[in-house]
């Protein structure tokens, strides 16, 4: 199983980041952030391009800290 990296703050800088991460396959992510729908929205802008670049990780969008609990998800 991958381990789930969380990243705090989808704004520029922690979007990019998690994109990052999930391209290079170091895991998949949990992109958290306040702002209702933020998240949400650049993890599914992030879907894409997953098949363009070869790579498969996941990316989530959360407004609060539940998905980010353990060290991988089972799926």
């Amino acid at each position: 199983m991958r381990r789930k990296i969380t990243v705090v703050g989808a704004g520029n800088v922690g979007a990019t980041a998690a994109q990052r991460l999930v391209e290079k396959e170091l895991g998949d992510v949990v992109l958290v952030d306040i702002i209702e729908g933020v998240p949400q929205g650049k993890a599914l802008d992030m879907l894409p391009v997953r098949p363009v670049e070869g790579f498969d990780g996941k990316v989530v969008g959360s407004n609060g800290y539940e998905e980010t609990a353990g060290r991988t998800w089972s799926s």
